[in-house]
């Protein structure tokens, strides 16, 4: 398996940290500007229907629903929205996708229709965000220097999260004065302003394949590549199981706080934040340093350090104990998306590239489902703490394995 080279246009000085490179490179300043507005209307948008199907159905299962909807079912067309991305013009492709997200919250926002079609077009907008996002993944490495990927994939991650940190807040300012609808139509806007920004990028004409092939027929080849590479396997495999153990730790955290801990609603949402709090700051430490470190290292360290995480919450005595062990759960979560980011930029050809992320993003959707349903019905068998240790313990063995074959898999490939 070859590297992709360096894009040509780009100097091989030292990475700079965060603030450098977005003050040197224009274009990644506008992607990563772009993304923050677009990802704080999509959690202010998220609060606001959330809000709207438990008022106007009284039923957890709506809203149960809504979330099935909105991460479920994109996840299975992964190995399509990957091929999208390396079909067509990458830029082109995200300002499609921003354009029909935000058409789409228009009509929503306008009729508020009845749940069976609000679900349906929810479900077609969460599609627009997952062609949406490997075609912004294999964009990066167009933008900016190899050496600089880490410090780019981690200054991403921490503008996202920060945005879905800000969404809830920009929520509780502004359904008060607009209401659901006003709320969706801001989400809408910031769609708009998102798609203006993109458009100012340069094209990100993926690398076109030897013969051209239907769509189906590159989706079918992107699975293949994936699984043929021994270290793009592991990577891909490692990440789903670790996910598949640890996923339902929202869901528990919830039963622990409320029957073990003994906290109140305002504790409960405060501890739900400090994964969070640990992203933000592992972005952060990322972005000012992970170009001095191997990220096979910080991969397989993510992957411990989050299933760690998840095993000492079960053991927790105290509210602030759990507090803590989840925003080192948080830290780890970092880790686990810059270090695979970065490793599957430099590992993949960029005409496989958005393949090889949508692939990975839809199975990580699936796994995520899967761990809620499988992890629900542990935890109603079991307890929060054993739910929690048995996760982090799973995770903990998916996390040697990948440490244990890797390195070696990586060696071959290079």
């Amino acid at each position: 398996m070859s590297l992709p080279p360096t894009h040509p246009q780009l100097g091989d000085g030292p990475a700079p940290g965060a603030l450098a490179l977005l003050r040197s490179n224009p274009a990644f300043r506008r992607l990563m500007i772009a993304r923050l507005v677009s990802f704080t209307g999509d959690a202010l948008s998220l609060v606001a229907l959330m809000l709207h199907v438990a008022a106007s159905t009284g039923q957890a299962l709506a809203v149960a629903a809504l979330l099935l909807v909105g991460e479920l079912l994109p996840s299975l067309l992964g190995p399509v929205s990957g091929a999208v991305a390396d079909r067509f013009d990458r830029r082109r492709v995200m300002i499609v996708c921003e354009l029909a997200a935000a058409g789409l919250m228009v009509v929503i926002a306008l009729t508020l229709p009845p749940l069976p079609v609000l679900l349906l077009l929810v479900g077609i907008r969460s599609v627009a965000g997952q062609v949406f996002l490997p075609a912004s993944r294999a964009g990066v490495p167009a933008l900016v220097a190899r050496h600089d990927l880490a410090t780019a994939n981690s200054t991403l991650g921490f503008g996202t999260n920060g945005a879905e940190a800000l969404g809830p807040l920009v929520a509780a300012a502004t359904l008060p004065l607009a209401g659901v609808s006003g709320a969706l139509l801001v989400d809408a806007a910031s769609s708009v302003v998102a798609a203006v920004l993109i458009a100012r990028l340069p094209a990100l004409r993926p690398t076109p394949d030897r013969a051209a092939a239907a769509l189906l027929a590159q989706a079918g080849e992107g699975v293949a590549y994936l699984w043929r590479e021994p270290a793009l396997r592991i990577i891909a495999l490692g990440f789903c199981a670790v996910v598949l153990a640890n996923g339902v730790d929202d869901i528990a955290l919830l039963v622990l706080a409320r029957d073990e801990l003994h906290a109140g609603a305002s504790t409960t949402a405060l501890l739900l934040g400090a994964v969070g709090i640990g992203l933000l700051v592992g972005y952060a430490l990322l972005a000012r340093g992970a170009r001095r470190a191997s990220m096979t290292v910080i991969l397989i360290a993510g992957f411990a350090i989050s299933s760690i995480g998840n095993l000492l919450t079960g053991l927790a005595w105290a509210v602030a104990v759990a507090f803590a062990l989840q925003t080192v759960r948080g830290l780890g979560i970092a880790a686990m998306d810059v270090a695979s980011t970065t490793l599957l930029q430099r590992l993949v050809p960029d005409r496989l590239l958005g393949r090889v992320f949508g692939n990975l993003y839809g199975a990580i959707g699936v796994a995520a489902a899967i761990s809620y349903v499988g992890g629900g019905a542990l935890l109603d068998a079991t307890s929060a703490p054993l739910t929690f240790v048995v996760a982090g313990g799973a995770g903990l063995v998916a996390s040697l394995v990948v440490a244990l074959t890797l390195p070696r898999a990586l060696a071959r490939a290079r």
